[in-house]
């Protein structure tokens, strides 16, 4: 006995619909972005952790400034004008420490192994932490600005050119966060990132023209400092902000920002593999 289907008279034979999946790339993003969400949610919850981007450019400003400023540029008013570029570009580059901090954390408390169980591409986490901490690279840029004007200093170009400086820095520490994700990858502590981290950070940001005019430097050093990427950044950024001269800082920090992704993002997804 044979079973028949049969097919309605006034209609067309039924079809199966072929459901189509979602791009990869769409994909990632969408995930990446679920992930960077619930970064934000736990920035909320746990406000103490901007203690970094929002204390720290407000103790260095007042320090340097007024303790500082006098024996340097002759003048506190001068030396805030020269400085404050240098501090935002110190304190974002700084900032960038607690994302290696907080995932090494979430990798010693399981929580990636929970992702790993999510139908979610497996770099999604990594990624979405990244854009997550864009929120911090903001609250530093314009706690730094708004401490600055305070304190008597002036942006003296327009809107436009202030609102890009503050978008290069921000997009500088987007893509430098990348080395502290590889370095979290790589130790078994928090303390270890943060460590490793700031030995880092520090020679960058005191062998530049952050604090000093390049000028004023011995020779020797003045090789690291020009090609230092902080230098570029502000350099760049005291051009937006204050009309000097931009000459390359502008094109040379896209560069490295470009570089900090080609390099450390690959590494760093690739160490987060092998982790998990």
């Amino acid at each position: 006995m044979t079973t028949m289907t049969r097919v309605p008279r006034t209609g067309s034979p039924i079809l199966p619909t072929k459901v189509t999946p979602n791009p990869r790339p769409f994909r990632l993003v969408r995930h990446s972005l679920a992930l960077a969400k619930r970064s934000l949610i736990k920035t909320a919850r746990t406000p103490e952790a901007l203690i970094d981007v929002t204390l720290q450019p407000v103790l260095f400003l007042v320090i340097f400034v007024y303790i500082f400023g006098g024996a340097v540029a002759g003048s506190t008013h001068d030396y805030l004008q020269f400085l404050l570029p240098g501090i935002l570009a110190q304190t974002i580059a700084t900032g960038c420490i607690a994302i290696g901090v907080n995932l090494n954390t979430d990798l010693a408390k399981g929580i990636f192994d929970r992702f790993r169980s999510l139908p979610v591409p497996r770099s999604a986490p990594l990624v979405g932490a990244v854009l997550g901490d864009v929120v911090r690279y903001v609250i530093v840029t314009v706690v730094t600005l708004a401490i600055g004007y305070v304190m008597g200093f002036r942006i003296t170009t327009d809107p436009l050119s202030a609102i890009a400086g503050c978008a290069l820095a921000v997009l500088f520490a987007l893509c430098l966060s990348w080395l502290p994700v590889l370095v979290s990858m790589k130790v078994r502590t928090p303390g270890a990132v943060q460590g490793i981290m700031f030995a880092l950070i520090m020679p960058l940001s005191f062998a530049s023209n952050v604090f000093v005019g390049t000028s004023t430097l011995p020779g020797w050093m003045q090789s690291f400092v020009n090609v230092n990427p902080l230098t570029h950044l502000v350099g760049a950024m005291r051009g937006l902000f204050l009309g000097e001269p931009l000459g390359t800082h502008v094109w040379w920090t896209l560069a490295w920002c470009a570089g900090f992704v080609v390099v450390f993002m690959p590494l760093a997804l690739r160490a987060y593999r092998k982790k998990v």
